[in-house]
């Protein structure tokens, strides 16, 4: 009889910034998409406050008009042919990362309540079993006041971690830095 020994635990990766990597997936605008030109950039630290420079952070939005480029996305809202709505990037070494996109309009959720402009946000990185999910929201938007999914969280400190800060600049800059977990963690939804 053979001799069975456990498998010793070991942590995923990291080889997402080989493997996955798609240069250029970070610019959306490449092809002239309708909308206002906007830069998402930030920071991703671990719970030591240690940047990681090797996850992969994927972004997902509607376009300038508030409809995605899905199928199932069925709106009279025009879809823009020059806007794929996907994006993706690794991370420096610093755990810096930025998109080039356009400004999300707003999009209904359940029972047909309109969500804030927002942006979707998938984190792939060593040590996660799971990627971690999240939203992009922007400070200088009126509409976060009656946003569904983000005045559910009832944690004022927490639903601030899901807002990127405005820094101007041309085209404008919003900053959305992500920390996976201690203070100031960033929320994450289980999807």
């Amino acid at each position: 009889m053979a001799k069975l020994f456990p498998t010793a635990s070991q942590t995923i990766g990291p080889f997402f910034h080989h493997g996955l990597d798609r240069p250029g997936w970070e610019d959306l605008t490449t092809e002239g998409p309708l909308g206002q030109t906007i830069l998402l950039e930030g920071r991703i630290v671990d719970g030591d406050g240690q940047p990681l420079g090797d996850a992969l952070i994927e972004i997902w939005q509607a376009n300038a008009a508030g409809r995605y480029a899905h199928p199932e996305d069925k709106q009279a809202k025009p879809l823009d042919p020059r806007f794929r709505g996907f994006g993706r990037v690794k991370t420096a070494k610093d755990g810096t990362y930025r998109f080039t996109t356009i400004k999300p309009g707003a999009v209904p959720g359940r029972g047909n309540a309109m969500q804030a402009p927002h942006i979707n946000m998938t984190i792939f990185a060593r040590g996660l079993l799971r990627h971690l999910v999240t939203r992009v929201y922007f400070a200088d938007e009126s509409a976060n006041g009656t946003d569904p999914v983000l005045n559910s969280i009832e944690n004022a400190a927490a639903r601030r971690t899901l807002v990127a800060q405005a820094n101007g600049g041309t085209p404008p800059s919003y900053r959305f830095d992500i920390v996976l977990q201690g203070k100031g963690e960033t929320v994450f939804f289980d999807v």
